[in-house]
């Protein structure tokens, strides 16, 4: 059980939305609540700043009085808030989260908070402040044990929570099958299966990488309901997932309000940037027509044959000697910009430019039209 005289890290994203919804409840209602607690307390005085010590002080004090869940009606709310997050988190952790990462295989993130992937970051604070709010609206008899009471309300605590936050996004808080959709699916045991999966889908925050639905899960599920091993492949559930879209669909309303609203609602997935094996950023192909780049790169080797001419001819050399090693020298590799293509898939643009100087009649008009082209660039 966590020491709560030592400070702890506080998790801020919970606690923002912890005090925002108080405050929004707060200017809803106009007024502070009135408590509901059956055994009259003595009165307790508002707490003034002085740090996390006297919170959390304070906080224990209230439970024992048996007044938390009345003082945290009031304007002390956010405070008390604030107390709780430091003696929830590593209950929350130790008890609960840790066995479930075991469970999924994520052992880094069962090794402790600083160890918890984005996903299972956002579960975990969704549980603690699933566990605050919780210990805030029913401490309202005398807990002498305090970390003991919060233990033992762990599931249910957490459970509502997630049902609340599915019924936030417009989905079922419990799903369930409908009789009249076991009917459309022919109470098949994989496919009504698939249904409640669905409708369990569209509630959670979770994605499935850039597709809409966990099919590869999905896909060994199917293994071990039907013993099709060999068949239960990604394909064969999206089509299945088709049909079953397809059942819920005729019923309209129920599909928009509990299917294509609550998905809908989900954070769209954005794709990781590609990196080559040594994590550099991999730069995306340009777009554009593929002849446009050969021509582009034909363009700047010609540009490279003529200073190179140039030079040469400056030096007196032989023109046709010179002309024929230059462009030999300059278009007798690939083009860069042909890499992206099968081979033999056209035609090789440089191969003719080399193969016309072995025919001497074409060498020689090469020859009188690389030296006019030099002759009017030195013009």
């Amino acid at each position: 059980m966590a020491d709560s005289s030592v400070r702890t890290r506080r998790l801020e994203p919970g606690l923002r939305t912890a005090s925002r919804r108080v405050a929004a409840n707060q200017s809803s209602s106009g007024h502070v609540y009135a408590s509901r607690t059956a055994v009259p307390v003595t009165p307790v005085p508002p707490i003034r700043p002085g740090g996390a010590g006297e919170s959390a002080d304070l906080l224990r004090r209230l439970a024992t009085a048996g007044a938390l869940a009345a003082a945290a009606e009031g304007p002390d709310r956010a405070e008390l808030t604030s107390a709780a997050y430091d003696l929830v988190w590593p209950i929350v952790f130790s008890r609960l989260t840790r066995r479930l990462e075991q469970q999924r295989g994520h052992f880094a993130c069962a090794a402790g908070v600083d160890g918890l992937a984005d996903d299972c970051l956002d579960r975990f604070h969704d549980d603690v402040e699933s566990v605050v709010d919780d210990l805030l609206t029913h401490a309202r008899r005398p807990i002498d044990r305090l970390e003991a009471w919060i233990a033992a309300r762990l599931g249910a605590a957490t459970v509502n929570g997630h049902r609340r936050r599915r019924g936030s996004r417009g989905a079922l808080q419990r799903p369930r099958l409908p009789g009249w959709l076991a009917l459309a699916l022919g109470e098949d045991r994989w496919l009504t299966a698939l249904a409640v999966d669905i409708l369990v889908w569209v509630g959670v925050r979770g994605t499935a990488g850039t597709g809409t639905w966990p099919l590869e899960s999905w896909a060994q599920q199917r293994a071990e309901y039907t013993g099709d091993w060999a068949g239960s492949n990604p394909a064969t559930v999206e089509r299945e997932v088709e049909l079953t879209l397809d059942a819920m669909r005729t019923r309209p309303g129920w599909y928009e309000s509990f299917v294509e609203r609550p998905l809908g609602a989900k954070q769209a997935p954005v794709a990781a940037a590609a990196v080559d094996p040594y994590g550099e950023p991999v730069t995306p192909l340009a777009l554009g027509e593929p002849d446009q780049q050969v021509e582009s790169e034909m363009h700047r080797l010609a540009g490279d044959a003529v200073a190179a001419l140039r030079q040469r001819l400056a030096r007196g050399e032989q023109a046709e000697r010179a002309v024929v090693e230059v462009i030999r020298s300059v278009f007798g590799g690939g083009l860069t910009s042909t890499l992206d293509r099968a081979p033999h898939s056209g035609a090789d643009p440089v191969g003719g430019v080399t193969a016309a100087l072995s025919e001497q009649d074409r060498l020689r008009r090469i020859v009188s039209e690389v030296l006019s082209i030099v002759g009017d660039e030195k013009s």
